[in-house]
């Protein structure tokens, strides 16, 4: 805990405006003009006097879900943010001179998964294909995949894990904190939550009594369609100016299969993986979020993940979502593949555990230097 002002050199914080055509039309109507702020180490500007020529690797920060890029530039009390900690971590020598990039890829849904989807928007490709070369104009990064990398937690982990194995091309090395993998037990355990949520608009509203269940399953159908209860939820949402923790989940949850299952043609333009009236998993729709589980892709994307010049992979032992199993099995999957990594774990849940970039900031900056 950083309870004094430092007083070592900080480098400085950059806000670009970046116009997206990619996002332009995304069908979630969120904006495709987006500021990024972007830190500079001080040996960006100083360096002794010689480094205002010299070009530096550069590392993205995915943020997890419900955040933006700026959340992580933000003082923060008795803490640090990533500007601050990476400063530090330079002023300490644990790291050399780094950009940090800070992207904006939050939406309606709360975030995304940092891939393309037809519900949300194609975010892979506005990551790759945008504001890697638009930062890589505007700023003195070394503009090659050698030299820059990824990072995040939770959803921002899952991205990095996925942008690791399908775009080699763009990156060079790679750090998930407890990033989203197993499937079945981190989403799947939290389903019934958001079908309850999901219930308070159902219509007709539930009313005591015998009731068909044959019928209200069949109405719903096993298509994974809405019923209407989820656009009425999502109306809801966006009305208001305080949303529960319930909501929220049932938000993320909603978000993932916008992510995983997205369908042009159905309501709302994706379906979910379970019957909205009785819970009962939906196995047609639930195969299309495995294809998404990086635990099962180890083994399709080997060769590119081969590439990566450093992947670190951590997560905490008592993480309330479970995430530690399946960073357990990506591991397993990444050795079994022989594919190069470090997996470690520490003692600590899914919060609070952003000192663990004491230990990636430096990772990332060893392997792409």
């Amino acid at each position: 805990m950083a309870a004094k002002r430092p007083k070592w050199l900080g480098g400085r914080v950059v806000t670009l405006e970046h116009t997206s055509k990619v996002l332009a039309d995304n069908p979630l109507g969120d904006p495709h003009v987006r500021t990024l702020d972007v830190w500079l180490p001080p040996q960006y500007d100083t360096l002794n006097g010689r480094g205002l020529g010299k070009r530096f690797p550069v590392v993205y920060d995915l943020v997890g879900f419900t955040g933006s890029g700026r959340s992580h530039t933000n003082w923060r009390a008795f803490d640090e943010n990533v500007p601050e900690r990476a400063a530090r971590l330079v002023h300490e020598r644990k790291m050399g001179p780094v950009i940090i990039v800070f992207p904006d890829c939050f939406t309606s849904l709360g975030g995304n998964q940092y891939v393309n989807s037809s519900a949300i928007g194609a975010y892979a490709d506005y990551l790759t294909r945008e504001l890697v070369p638009f930062v890589d104009r505007e700023l003195r990064t070394l503009a090659d995949r050698e030299h820059r990398g990824c990072f995040g937690k939770s959803s921002g982990g899952y991205g990095a894990v996925i942008h690791g194995m399908k775009y080699p091309g763009s990156w060079g090395a790679i750090v998930s904190h407890s990033g989203d993998m197993y499937f079945d037990w981190v989403y799947g355990c939290d389903w019934p939550n958001t079908l309850d949520e999901l219930a308070k608009h159902r219509r007709p509203k539930l009313r005591p009594g015998r009731r068909d269940s044959v019928a209200a399953a069949a109405a719903v159908g096993d298509d994974g369609v809405d019923d209407g209860r989820i656009e009425r939820f999502l109306a809801s949402v966006w009305k208001k100016e305080r949303v529960s923790d319930g909501e929220v989940h049932a938000l993320m949850n909603l978000a993932m299969a916008a992510t995983y299952d997205p369908d042009p043609r159905a309501p709302n333009g994706f379906r979910v993986p379970f019957n909205l009236e009785t819970g009962a998993l939906l196995p047609q729709r639930w195969r299309r979020w495995l294809r998404h589980d990086p635990i099962h892709l180890v083994a399709r994307y080997a060769k590119n993940l081969k590439r990566l010049r450093g992947i670190l992979i951590d997560c905490g032992w008592r993480d309330q979502y479970r995430m530690h199993y399946g960073s357990r099995q990506l591991s397993v999957q990444l050795a079994a593949h022989g594919v190069r990594h470090v997996y470690e774990e520490f003692d600590g849940t899914h919060s609070g555990i952003d000192h663990r970039m004491d230990r990636s900031l430096p990772f990332l900056y060893r392997a792409l230097r």
